[in-house]
Protein backbone atom coordinates (compact mmCIF):
# COMPACT_ATOMS: atom_id res chain seq x y z
CA UNK A 1 0.00 0.00 0.00
CA UNK A 2 1.04 3.20 -0.94
CA UNK A 3 0.61 6.84 0.19
CA UNK A 4 0.82 9.74 -1.71
CA UNK A 5 3.82 8.38 -3.45
CA UNK A 6 5.98 11.41 -5.63
CA UNK A 7 9.21 9.86 -7.18
CA UNK A 8 10.11 12.34 -9.03
CA UNK A 9 9.84 16.14 -9.13
CA UNK A 10 6.23 17.85 -9.74
CA UNK A 11 4.30 16.83 -12.62
CA UNK A 12 5.16 18.56 -15.95
CA UNK A 13 4.67 21.23 -16.83
CA UNK A 14 5.07 22.36 -13.55
CA UNK A 15 8.59 21.11 -13.08
CA UNK A 16 9.61 23.08 -16.24
CA UNK A 17 8.52 26.40 -14.82
CA UNK A 18 10.13 25.98 -11.15
CA UNK A 19 13.61 24.52 -13.05
CA UNK A 20 13.56 27.70 -15.16
CA UNK A 21 13.00 29.68 -12.46
CA UNK A 22 14.79 28.31 -10.20
CA UNK A 23 11.91 27.56 -7.83
CA UNK A 24 11.15 24.72 -5.98
CA UNK A 25 12.87 21.05 -6.81
CA UNK A 26 14.17 18.95 -3.89
CA UNK A 27 17.13 15.87 -3.92
CA UNK A 28 14.69 13.14 -5.59
CA UNK A 29 14.52 9.94 -3.84
CA UNK A 30 15.34 6.47 -4.73
CA UNK A 31 12.39 4.43 -5.80
CA UNK A 32 12.73 1.17 -3.81
CA UNK A 33 13.06 -2.16 -5.37
CA UNK A 34 10.14 -3.50 -2.99
CA UNK A 35 7.77 -1.01 -4.05
CA UNK A 36 5.97 -4.12 -6.04
CA UNK A 37 2.78 -6.09 -6.48
CA UNK A 38 1.21 -2.93 -4.86
CA UNK A 39 -2.54 -3.42 -3.84
CA UNK A 40 -3.66 0.17 -3.29
CA UNK A 41 -2.54 3.53 -3.75
CA UNK A 42 -3.94 6.47 -1.51
CA UNK A 43 -3.89 10.21 -2.37
CA UNK A 44 -4.14 12.81 0.32
CA UNK A 45 -5.15 15.83 -2.29
CA UNK A 46 -4.20 16.78 -5.68
CA UNK A 47 -0.91 18.98 -4.88
CA UNK A 48 2.07 18.08 -6.78
CA UNK A 49 4.39 17.48 -3.78
CA UNK A 50 1.34 14.54 -3.20
CA UNK A 51 -0.22 13.72 -6.29
CA UNK A 52 1.86 12.86 -9.51
CA UNK A 53 0.35 11.64 -12.65
CA UNK A 54 3.77 10.27 -14.09
CA UNK A 55 3.55 7.88 -10.73
CA UNK A 56 0.01 6.69 -11.90
CA UNK A 57 1.26 5.83 -15.22
CA UNK A 58 3.82 3.67 -13.94
CA UNK A 59 2.00 2.24 -11.35
CA UNK A 60 -0.73 1.13 -13.59
CA UNK A 61 -3.88 -0.49 -13.42
CA UNK A 62 -3.07 -3.29 -10.99
CA UNK A 63 -3.72 -1.37 -7.57
CA UNK A 64 -7.29 0.01 -6.48
CA UNK A 65 -6.53 4.16 -5.94
CA UNK A 66 -8.39 5.81 -3.19
CA UNK A 67 -9.08 8.98 -3.24
CA UNK A 68 -11.19 11.84 -1.78
CA UNK A 69 -14.54 13.09 -3.30
CA UNK A 70 -14.56 14.86 -6.69
CA UNK A 71 -11.16 13.43 -7.82
CA UNK A 72 -11.14 10.77 -9.41
CA UNK A 73 -11.52 12.81 -13.16
CA UNK A 74 -8.06 14.18 -12.04
CA UNK A 75 -6.39 10.59 -12.42
CA UNK A 76 -4.60 10.47 -16.31
CA UNK A 77 -6.08 7.18 -17.51
CA UNK A 78 -8.82 5.83 -17.77
CA UNK A 79 -9.55 1.73 -16.52
CA UNK A 80 -8.40 2.58 -13.41
CA UNK A 81 -9.91 0.72 -10.46
CA UNK A 82 -10.86 4.31 -8.27
CA UNK A 83 -13.03 4.54 -5.32
CA UNK A 84 -14.04 8.34 -4.07
CA UNK A 85 -14.16 7.98 -0.20
CA UNK A 86 -16.32 10.42 1.58
CA UNK A 87 -14.89 12.14 4.96
CA UNK A 88 -15.91 9.65 7.93
CA UNK A 89 -16.84 7.06 5.05
CA UNK A 90 -14.60 4.10 4.81
CA UNK A 91 -14.30 1.12 2.34
CA UNK A 92 -13.34 -2.46 3.04
CA UNK A 93 -10.32 -3.76 0.92
CA UNK A 94 -9.66 -7.53 2.49
CA UNK A 95 -8.92 -7.42 6.00
CA UNK A 96 -8.10 -3.52 6.06
CA UNK A 97 -10.76 -0.86 6.26
CA UNK A 98 -9.75 2.45 4.64
CA UNK A 99 -11.53 5.39 5.99
CA UNK A 100 -11.42 9.06 4.78
CA UNK A 101 -10.68 11.37 7.45
CA UNK A 102 -10.66 15.63 7.29
CA UNK A 103 -7.70 17.83 7.03
CA UNK A 104 -7.57 21.47 7.38
CA UNK A 105 -5.59 22.42 3.52
CA UNK A 106 -7.28 22.87 0.38
CA UNK A 107 -6.76 22.13 -3.29
CA UNK A 108 -5.32 23.54 -6.44
CA UNK A 109 -3.78 22.44 -9.61
CA UNK A 110 -2.59 24.70 -12.69
CA UNK A 111 -1.61 24.25 -15.67
CA UNK A 112 0.13 27.26 -16.40
CA UNK A 113 0.09 30.27 -13.74
CA UNK A 114 -3.28 31.46 -13.40
CA UNK A 115 -4.81 28.88 -15.45
CA UNK A 116 -6.22 26.16 -12.82
CA UNK A 117 -6.55 22.83 -13.85
CA UNK A 118 -8.43 22.36 -10.44
CA UNK A 119 -9.26 25.24 -7.76
CA UNK A 120 -10.48 23.38 -4.92
CA UNK A 121 -13.53 21.62 -6.46
CA UNK A 122 -11.85 18.31 -5.75
CA UNK A 123 -12.40 17.44 -1.62
CA UNK A 124 -8.69 16.84 0.58
CA UNK A 125 -8.09 15.10 3.36
CA UNK A 126 -6.20 12.06 5.35
CA UNK A 127 -6.73 8.50 5.72
CA UNK A 128 -7.17 6.33 8.77
CA UNK A 129 -6.32 2.77 7.93
CA UNK A 130 -7.49 -0.52 10.80
CA UNK A 131 -6.05 -3.15 10.72
CA UNK A 132 -6.75 -6.45 12.86
CA UNK A 133 -7.75 -4.15 15.68
CA UNK A 134 -4.80 -1.55 14.85
CA UNK A 135 -5.18 1.81 13.87
CA UNK A 136 -3.03 3.87 11.44
CA UNK A 137 -3.35 7.63 10.89
CA UNK A 138 -1.68 9.65 7.66
CA UNK A 139 -3.37 13.13 8.36
CA UNK A 140 -1.97 14.57 4.87
CA UNK A 141 -1.22 18.03 4.46
CA UNK A 142 -2.87 20.19 7.24
CA UNK A 143 -3.35 22.76 9.54
CA UNK A 144 -4.26 22.32 13.45
CA UNK A 145 -7.88 22.51 13.91
CA UNK A 146 -10.58 20.08 15.99
CA UNK A 147 -10.88 18.29 12.77
CA UNK A 148 -7.82 16.07 15.32
CA UNK A 149 -10.39 15.94 18.46
CA UNK A 150 -13.69 14.90 15.77
CA UNK A 151 -11.08 12.42 14.40
CA UNK A 152 -10.27 10.76 17.85
CA UNK A 153 -14.28 10.62 19.19
CA UNK A 154 -14.68 8.59 16.05
CA UNK A 155 -11.98 6.30 15.74
CA UNK A 156 -11.02 6.17 19.06
CA UNK A 157 -7.28 5.89 20.61
CA UNK A 158 -4.85 5.97 17.76
CA UNK A 159 -1.79 3.46 17.30
CA UNK A 160 0.03 5.08 14.69
CA UNK A 161 -0.14 8.65 13.77
CA UNK A 162 1.71 9.99 10.46
CA UNK A 163 1.94 13.79 10.95
CA UNK A 164 3.36 16.78 9.19
CA UNK A 165 5.69 19.23 10.87
CA UNK A 166 7.01 21.40 8.06
CA UNK A 167 6.17 23.99 5.83
CA UNK A 168 5.07 26.10 8.04
CA UNK A 169 7.25 29.46 8.10
CA UNK A 170 7.65 32.04 5.86
CA UNK A 171 8.40 35.37 5.93
CA UNK A 172 5.88 37.09 4.86
CA UNK A 173 2.77 34.73 4.15
CA UNK A 174 3.49 33.41 7.49
CA UNK A 175 -0.03 33.34 8.97
CA UNK A 176 -1.06 31.71 5.52
CA UNK A 177 1.74 28.42 5.60
CA UNK A 178 0.52 27.85 9.53
CA UNK A 179 -3.27 28.42 8.37
CA UNK A 180 -2.33 25.14 6.06
CA UNK A 181 0.27 23.28 8.29
CA UNK A 182 1.02 22.12 11.47
CA UNK A 183 4.30 23.32 13.28
CA UNK A 184 6.15 20.45 15.02
CA UNK A 185 4.45 22.17 18.26
CA UNK A 186 0.88 21.80 16.78
CA UNK A 187 1.88 18.13 15.62
CA UNK A 188 2.36 17.43 19.27
CA UNK A 189 -0.38 18.59 20.51
CA UNK A 190 -2.66 17.07 17.86
CA UNK A 191 -1.01 14.11 19.20
CA UNK A 192 -1.91 14.34 22.13
CA UNK A 193 -5.30 14.80 21.13
CA UNK A 194 -5.28 11.58 19.28
CA UNK A 195 -3.67 9.63 22.03
CA UNK A 196 -1.44 8.19 19.41
CA UNK A 197 0.58 5.82 20.49
CA UNK A 198 3.82 6.65 18.34
CA UNK A 199 3.74 9.43 16.31
CA UNK A 200 6.03 9.29 13.18
CA UNK A 201 6.94 13.18 11.56
CA UNK A 202 7.44 13.69 8.19
CA UNK A 203 7.49 16.59 5.89
CA UNK A 204 11.18 17.40 6.40
CA UNK A 205 14.77 15.65 4.75
CA UNK A 206 16.76 16.01 1.58
CA UNK A 207 13.78 14.34 -0.09
CA UNK A 208 11.27 17.07 0.66
CA UNK A 209 10.37 20.25 -0.70
CA UNK A 210 11.46 23.20 1.26
CA UNK A 211 8.24 25.45 1.00
CA UNK A 212 9.53 28.34 3.05
CA UNK A 213 11.66 26.18 5.80
CA UNK A 214 14.51 27.34 6.82
CA UNK A 215 16.57 24.13 5.98
CA UNK A 216 15.47 20.91 4.70
CA UNK A 217 15.78 19.26 8.59
CA UNK A 218 14.59 22.74 10.28
CA UNK A 219 11.34 21.20 10.78
CA UNK A 220 12.81 18.32 12.80
CA UNK A 221 15.29 19.88 14.93
CA UNK A 222 12.60 22.45 16.07
CA UNK A 223 10.19 19.09 17.28
CA UNK A 224 13.20 17.51 18.99
CA UNK A 225 13.33 20.90 21.26
CA UNK A 226 9.72 21.39 21.79
CA UNK A 227 8.96 17.43 22.20
CA UNK A 228 9.84 17.70 25.82
CA UNK A 229 8.16 21.22 26.69
CA UNK A 230 4.68 20.29 24.66
CA UNK A 231 4.14 16.77 25.18
CA UNK A 232 6.97 15.17 26.56
CA UNK A 233 5.29 11.72 26.87
CA UNK A 234 4.38 11.20 23.60
CA UNK A 235 6.72 8.26 21.87
CA UNK A 236 8.32 9.84 18.68
CA UNK A 237 9.88 7.31 16.01
CA UNK A 238 12.06 9.91 13.29
CA UNK A 239 12.65 7.95 10.09
CA UNK A 240 15.24 9.04 7.44
CA UNK A 241 14.62 8.57 3.33
CA UNK A 242 14.65 4.71 3.05
CA UNK A 243 14.37 3.82 6.49
CA UNK A 244 12.20 0.35 7.21
CA UNK A 245 10.57 -0.43 10.52
CA UNK A 246 8.12 -2.53 11.62
CA UNK A 247 5.30 -2.05 14.72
Amino acid sequence: MLIDPVSGQFDWPIDWLHALAGGITRQEPVWPDSVTDVDAVLYSHLHYDHFNKADIDRLGNAPQYFVHQSTADYLPQRGLDVKEVSWFSGYQLGPVSINAVPAHHFNSRYWVPYIYNDDEQALWGGWLLEYKGHTLFFAGDTGYSKHFGDIKQQYGTIDICLLPIASYYHAEYGAWYRYVHTTPEDALVAAQELECKVMIPWGYGNASWQMGDHSSHSALRRLLKMHPRVNASQSLLILNEGDTVSL
